[in-house]
């Protein structure tokens, strides 16, 4: 148990030793991370002490030859003496202290103090930037200031040579810029002057006002000999042309007041004598721009004045085209009117039809209106052709469709005339055809015609009386005029076509009596069979008649049928 307890109480006391041993080390650990902060905040410190200030200071000691720049001075040494013997020792105290705090094992106290430590030396450090700038601008303004004037002069030189070189084209403004170039030339003087007298406080301005004439040289040297050009010589001239071309135009009767030429005209004039003036105090702002878009205005006023006169030419075409088809419809329409009448009594035109025909007339007489309206703009010149075209061209797109509907209509009633004339034709040949069938029962002296002939014969000839009386009404109805032709034709093809038949039969049945008429010695039968064959002939059964003939002797004879077919085609033949 002792032995227990001896260990027990050994590894606590090893225990109390590490941790007190652990705890050391975090504090030693960080204590030397406070203290390397202080350290560097002191390295901080030593150089801002160390920024070289005094001999830029003393290197002013030698330019105090004026009123300004040695109050400057007395200014800059208060403020040094502020820094070197307020701020930084101020600085040096308080890294003392939290030095004592960090050695006292206060760490918070020390981190807050490093904290202000930081703030203040931030402060004097901005400080003492500050100062050492404010002087070196005085300590090396002359060789700052004297590289930029040499730029600068160059600068002048080259502008100076390029406006003697284009002088003329400056016209009446080269005095003025001559002027201007004099007036930065005492700039240049001024500066040296300023220089002499080792004002360096003053050179800044100058130098400021030398670039920014320089600069407005430069556009005045690029812009002033293109604003000669356009204000005095190019839109002068563009100008008479265009007040030219558009009297000549307005002589011609060119509706061209949408244009406005003579308001803008006038106002052109102001605007260039405006841009005259204030380029006679070289205030060139926008003037350029200005005259280039007077320029485009009048480039694109002949471009309206082309237009216009290609707009005329398609204008009168399309006007002429359409004046003349107007003045057909016009005609056409009021020689169907006027036979209306007429029409009506020869044909039995629907509702539908004259309804057609007066919706016509009203569009029509509607279109002449608009016309006459779009004539009368014309002759007061009051719009321009581009919209006159497109006027007329509507007008065009509304008289075809009233053509189409008066062509639908026309055909309409031409059809009718055509049908008319048709049937007429149609009836003469149909008589023809009929006269044909009763001429060929005549020439062929048949001995009987059967009555089923004659009742299809009446049939045809009431069917062609149906057309003559249908032709004789007023007015006449050309879909009952139609099926009354049909019906005849048909009729009357029939009867033709039933006569053929039946004379091609009976004349078949003679020629095969006639011809069997040889064999009646070879036997009764053959004799009785003819005999019976005479008596349908002459009954008018010709095809019964045929039939029986044919099959009595194609036993004596085979192939008799076509002998006699043969026969008898040579014969019609």
């Amino acid at each position: 148990m002792d032995h227990i307890t001896t260990l027990i109480i050994t590894l606590y006391i090893v225990t109390i030793l590490l941790i007190i041993t652990v705890l050391n080390l975090i504090q030693n650990r960080k204590k030397k991370r406070i203290k390397q902060q202080l350290e560097k905040l002191e390295y901080e410190k030593n150089v801002i002490d160390s920024i070289p200030i005094i001999p830029e200071l003393s290197k002013v000691e030698t330019f105090l030859k004026n009123e300004k720049l040695e109050i400057a001075y007395n200014e800059w040494k208060d403020r040094l003496e502020n820094i070197k013997n307020s701020q930084i020792p101020r600085i040096t105290d308080m890294l003392i202290e939290a030095d004592y705090s960090l050695s006292q094992m206060d760490y918070k106290t020390t981190m807050y103090k490093i904290a202000k430590l930081e703030m203040e030396l931030y402060k004097v450090k901005a400080n003492s930037d500050f100062l050492l700038n404010e002087i070196k601008e005085i300590t090396e303004s002359e060789e700052r200031n004297r590289d930029i004037i040499t730029k600068l002069k160059v600068t002048y030189r080259e502008l100076y040579q390029t406006f003697q070189t284009s002088k003329l084209e400056y016209g009446e403004f080269a005095d003025v810029v001559t002027l201007q170039f004099e007036n930065i030339a005492k700039r240049f003087e001024e500066f040296e002057d300023i220089m002499e007298k080792n004002e360096y406080t003053e050179v800044g301005p100058i130098i400021t006002a030398i670039d920014e004439m320089l600069k407005h040289m430069k556009v005045v040297i690029e812009e002033v000999p293109s604003i000669v050009l356009l204000a005095t010589n190019i839109l002068p001239n563009k100008m008479r042309d265009v007040w030219s071309q558009f009297q000549k135009m307005m002589e011609q009767n060119y509706p061209l007041d949408y244009l406005n030429v003579e308001y803008n005209l006038e106002e052109a004039n102001k605007k260039i004598e405006d841009i005259l003036d204030r380029c006679r105090d070289l205030n060139l702002e926008e003037s350029l721009f200005e005259l280039k878009v007077l320029l485009d205005y009048f480039e694109n006023v002949f471009n309206d004045f082309d237009k216009e006169k290609m707009d005329r030419n398609k204008y009168e075409e399309t006007n002429q085209a359409f004046e003349t088809k107007l003045t057909k419809i016009n005609q056409l329409l009021s020689e169907i009117f006027s036979s209306l009448d007429e029409l009506k009594n020869i044909y039995n035109l629907s509702k539908d039809d004259i309804t057609l025909l007066n919706n016509i007339r009203e569009e029509l007489n509607s279109l002449n209106e608009d016309y006459k309206v779009l004539l009368s703009h014309t002759s007061n010149n009051t719009f321009a052709y581009s919209k006159l075209t497109k006027e007329v061209e509507s007008l065009v797109v509304r008289l075809s469709s009233i053509e189409d509907k008066l062509d639908m209509s026309l055909n309409t009633i031409g059809n009718m005339k055509e049908d008319e004339v048709r049937a007429r034709q149609q009836l003469e040949e149909v008589k023809a055809i009929l006269k044909d069938a009763k001429n060929q029962i005549r020439d062929y002296n048949l001995p009987v015609i059967p009555k089923s002939y004659f009742t299809e014969l009446k049939e045809a000839q009431a069917a062609v009386k149906e057309i003559v009386k249908e032709l004789n009404k007023k007015p006449i109805t050309i879909e009952t005029l139609n099926t009354r032709v049909d019906t005849a034709r048909d009729l009357v093809l029939k009867l033709y076509g039933r006569t053929k038949e039946m004379m091609k039969t009976a004349m078949f049945a003679e020629m095969a009596i006639v011809y069997g008429n040889r064999y009646r010695s070879t036997g009764d039968e053959v004799d009785k069979n003819l005999t019976y064959s005479e008596v349908l002939f002459y009954k008018g059964e010709y095809q019964k008649s045929l039939e029986l003939t044919i099959n009595s002797l194609n036993r004596i004879e085979p192939g008799l049928y076509n002998k006699l077919l043969e026969f008898y085609g040579n014969e019609n033949r």
